[in-house]
């Protein structure tokens, strides 16, 4: 009896933890999908989270609205998208060089402002208000940790869906990978590379913010400088494992996110294993997949060449 209780409670605290640790790289993952397929790589991605992180805890922390916050964590992922856009889609600079400068900038930027509004205090957020669904979240076991959820969850997963239908079923999924393929013949058709591409990278800085957001509101309750470590760059191998479908997405964010947690779950069993090794999970695991596909099939090796080519 005992033993079942503790691996149920094992379960629930690995579930809970994949789901809160997971949606920041769902987020990520569909933004950098969407980008990518347009031809634009883009390695800011950890900056834009991390400043989404410190603008979503910050609003939130003055306003105490979740809502705010998650807002505010948009709008500061998107001020980073707006720069990666203007200086990669528009005056052509290197996307890479651009990308490692803007996250740099972004962790400087953040932990001075950090510094700055709370010295070396670090004020802490209430408790965040969750939308059960009927019925569901009254299954046994599972029903209360899925079901029982931010509203931000939902529509996390809602993105999901609409993302794939998008891609499968849209002219603007047919322009999107048009963007990225073969970008001369959609500018013979009429539709204008560099704005379909501008988009891509706004909505990715749009949803990018938002998971450094709900990082910082939802999945710490706190910011710290540099906490996203290494989650943006997570999500840039996610998206590039899932090969454009957004559903693989959402299975490796949560696999990584179960990594991430795993210490915790394993405090449940008593069971007490050092947080560096915990950390190491998610980059073995990404090792562990390159290396099946890799035996499978090629992995793509040209990522954003449409852009550095540009239309010819």
């Amino acid at each position: 009896m005992i033993m079942e209780l503790l691996t149920q409670g094992f379960l629930s605290s690995l579930l809970a933890g994949a789901i809160i640790a997971g949606v920041p790289l769902l987020l990520a993952g569909l933004g950098e999908q969407l980008s990518e397929k347009t031809g634009v790589l883009n390695i800011g991605l950890e900056g834009m989270m991390l400043t989404g992180a410190y603008l979503g805890f910050y609003i939130a922390w003055r306003t105490q609205s979740m809502a705010l916050g998650l807002l505010g964590g948009a709008v500061g992922g998107l001020s980073v998208a707006g720069l990666m856009a203007g200086l990669c889609v528009w005056l052509r600079l290197n996307q890479i060089v651009i990308g490692i400068a803007l996250t740099l900038g972004a962790q400087g930027g953040t932990a001075l402002l950090q510094y700055v509004q709370f010295s070396r205090t670090y004020p802490r957020l209430g408790s965040v208000e969750t939308l059960p669904i009927p019925l569901l979240s009254h299954t046994p076991f599972f029903g209360r940790i899925i079901f029982n959820q931010p509203l931000i969850v939902y529509l996390a997963l809602a993105a999901v869906a609409l993302f794939a239908r998008a891609y499968r079923f849209t002219n603007l999924g047919l322009s999107l990978q048009a963007a990225g393929d073969k970008p001369a013949a959609l500018d013979v058709a009429g539709v204008n590379v560099l704005g379909i591409r501008t988009m891509a990278v706004l909505i990715t800085g749009l949803l990018a913010g938002t998971g450094g957001a709900f990082m910082s509101q939802i999945g710490a309750g706190i910011f710290v400088p540099y906490m996203t470590q290494g989650n943006g760059f997570i999500a840039i191998v996610l998206a590039m494992l899932a090969r454009g479908r957004p559903l693989w997405v959402l299975g490796g964010a949560l696999l990584f996110g179960a990594c991430l947690s795993l210490t915790t779950a394993l405090q449940v069993l008593g069971v007490q294993v050092p947080t560096d090794v915990i950390q190491m999970l998610p980059f073995i695991a990404v090792m562990a997949v390159l290396l099946l596909l890799g035996r499978r099939a090629k992995l793509p090796s040209a990522l954003g060449t449409a852009y550095v080519r540009g239309l010819r």
